[in-house]
């Protein structure tokens, strides 16, 4: 019996030394959305994603919270000052949807001295300590002049609208626009606004800009802006051109009304507002002593004339049309990047 004792003492000792990472447990874990903008339909899908995805992961137990935080202008000295808060609060884990991919990357390396996991998304940081998932936004709008391409050959005019000024995406998908007209020269750019990602500001600026452009063949954009910029142009009375949409539902609506009327052709590209979801869910592996690699791209989500339809009909009114992740697609992604 003596020995016994001694030998289930032994075994406690040698379990209690047993490396953390082999007895992960992500249940006590607290992880924090830091978003810095909610003005338009995708970042509030986006919010709306993490939201649903979340509060399941809780009341399942996998977490122990996972809080969203939005600022009240999309100004990187405030987002800096909301991380610098949950570092306070404690949060085990930070996803950032970053107003800068630079700014922030001295509250980014705080969190990471502090022992706070930081998964950064959509809008990326370079702090090295953080770990990225983002589609490839230059390939989206290198894409996007490609597709007029075959659909124009003879090609054109096009009028650029861009997303918010200073954030990384809208960078990248313009720096990808002007690669397309590089590589299809028959194409010109020959006016540029900022949209903001959202149809009303994007109405604005197109019909503010309209009237000192030559007639323009297509209209390549970022995403929220395609309707508004079809209320505009009609309302100017111009001949519509080919407006690249962005998977939002007032977007998708449109082009189908005018597919019916009179067979009018586009295409519609954004990264998938669930992609909150995927850093959620990485941040999580990442708690749990997973090895993630530092950078992860995801698929962007491309509509086309022949399935306009189907993801009209499963996208919510007022919504971007969508996808959301699970813990195992999480894993899948994870271990592809190996």
């Amino acid at each position: 019996m003596r020995f016994r004792k001694m030998l289930l003492a032994s075994v406690a000792v040698a379990c209690a030394a047993m490396p953390a990472s082999a007895l992960a447990d992500t249940s006590g874990k607290k992880i924090a959305l830091s978003n810095n903008y909610a003005g338009n339909s995708w970042r509030q899908a986006m919010l709306t994603s993490w939201d649903k995805v979340t509060s399941e992961a809780v009341k399942a137990g996998v977490v122990a919270a996972a809080d969203p935080f939005t600022t009240a202008e999309n100004q990187a000295t405030e987002q800096a000052a909301q991380i610098q808060n949950m570092i306070l609060q404690g949060y085990d884990a930070i996803v950032l949807n970053a107003a800068s991919p630079t700014a922030l990357n001295g509250a980014v390396k705080e969190a990471c001295d502090a022992g706070i996991t930081v998964v950064s998304v959509d809008g990326i940081v370079t702090e090295p300590c953080a770990w990225r998932i983002a589609v490839n936004f230059k390939e989206m709008g290198r894409s996007q002049v490609e597709y007029l391409s075959k659909k124009l050959p003879q090609g054109g005019n096009l009028l650029e609208i861009r997303g918010l000024a200073g954030v990384f995406v809208d960078d990248e998908i313009s720096a990808g626009i002007h690669e397309g007209v590089k590589q299809f020269p028959q194409f010109k750019v020959v006016g540029s606004v900022h949209g903001d990602w959202a149809q009303d500001v994007a109405q604005k600026a197109v019909a503010g800009i309209l009237p000192s452009l030559p007639e323009v063949v297509g209209v390549v954009t970022q995403g929220g802006d395609g309707y508004g910029a079809a209320q505009a142009i009609a309302a100017a009375k111009r001949p519509m051109p080919v407006i690249v949409m962005g998977n939002r539902e007032d977007e998708l609506k449109w082009w189908k009304e005018q597919k019916d009327a009179n067979g009018y052709e586009t295409m519609s590209v954004s990264i998938a507002p669930g992609v909150s979801t995927l850093a959620f869910w990485v941040a999580q592996q990442i708690l749990d002593g997973k090895e993630v690699k530092k950078d992860l791209v995801v698929p962007f989500l491309r509509i086309d004339q022949d399935n306009l339809e189907q993801n009209l009909a499963n996208t919510q009114a007022g919504g971007v049309a969508n996808v959301e992740y699970s813990q195992a697609d999480a894993i899948k992604v994870i271990e592809a990047a190996k």
